[in-house]
């Protein structure tokens, strides 16, 4: 699924990001816990790197996302030079609290009354950077809503007379490289409706979850899942349910729906879509493909007339 989603304001705000970047001191990027590379835009580690300024990654709705898998993402960032990692969710005053000191630890030479500290809130749409700006701010200043790009422009505050932020629009890059991210920030609610099929994306999600949580389709759906693929699966719920159309058929839009707001909300549980060594594993089968493209293509030309 090869997902070109780019409306004319992200053009802009990415201009307006990369001048506000001068004059930043610490970027904040909001991810979505649940597919933590998935939502990292490359477009905002291009800009942050070009001005050389210190990144802290917020696993955001780390509350809905696998334990366990969170902490290894959490391990695998804060290897990195110039990074600090930490897992929290936004809707949680207390965590967000937490923010203005750990963005202090990455850059100490800042946070004075003669330089106060510059903080950037960046990431994709509907990650939560709207809601961490209201708990941050005490006081609902940002709209907040469960569709991307609710953000359309850049917002600056003064949280002290020592602490700036500012905060962005959701970004996203021009075309998304990886068919598995697309599917991954679909059903995860970054990329709208508009671009997208619902029951394609449902059917991607209903694969992951055969695979690495079981047990959690057969507590939510009380069927067993053994033996099922992802069609199989979401035809089951479909009957369970009794989503019928007019003479009985499935409605495997209103099942594939339901399917992805049981995923959304947290109701069938704590899930992670993808895991360090999945990525890896992922881009290593992607390069391959890749390398294989290009030799047919050179072994084409060659034998071309």
């Amino acid at each position: 699924m090869a997902i070109q989603w780019f409306p004319g304001h992200m053009t802009s705000a990415r201009k307006k990001a990369e001048e506000t970047m001068e004059f930043t001191d610490v970027v904040i990027e909001v991810l979505d816990a649940r597919v933590p590379e998935a939502s990292h835009n490359p477009m905002i580690e291009e800009l942050r790197l070009h001005r050389q300024r210190p990144s802290l990654k917020i696993l955001n709705k780390a509350d809905l996302a696998d334990p366990a898998v969170t902490q290894a993402w959490l391990n695998h960032f804060n290897r990195q030079d110039g990074i600090k990692a930490v897992a929290l969710s936004c809707k949680k005053p207390g965590d967000a609290k937490k923010i203005p000191d750990l963005c202090r630890s990455l850059a100490p030479h800042r946070g004075s009354h003669l330089k106060p500290l510059r903080m950037m809130i960046m990431g994709i749409p509907n990650v939560g950077k709207s809601t961490l700006m209201n708990a941050l701010l005490n006081r609902r200043i940002a709209k907040v809503g469960d569709e991307p790009a609710v953000t359309k422009s850049q917002q600056r505050f003064e949280l002290s007379p020592q602490l700036t932020i500012t905060d962005t629009p959701g970004m996203m890059w021009p075309k998304i490289k990886y068919d598995s991210d697309g599917y991954m920030l679909a059903a995860s609610h970054a990329i709208g409706r508009n671009a997208v099929i619902d029951e394609e994306v449902a059917e991607f999600l209903a694969g992951i979850l055969l695979e690495r949580y079981p047990a959690l389709l057969q507590s939510r759906y009380k069927i067993d899942v053994s033996n099922m693929d992802a069609i199989d699966l979401l035809e089951a719920i479909g009957k369970r349910r009794g989503y019928l159309l007019k003479g009985g058929a499935l409605d495997m839009e209103k099942t594939a729906m339901a399917f992805l707001v049981d995923y959304r909300s947290g109701t069938l549980g704590r899930i992670s879509l993808e895991t360090p060594e999945s990525r890896a594993a992922m881009m290593t089968e992607a390069l391959a493909r890749q390398k294989a493209r290009e030799e047919s293509q050179e072994e084409k030309t060659k034998t071309e007339p």
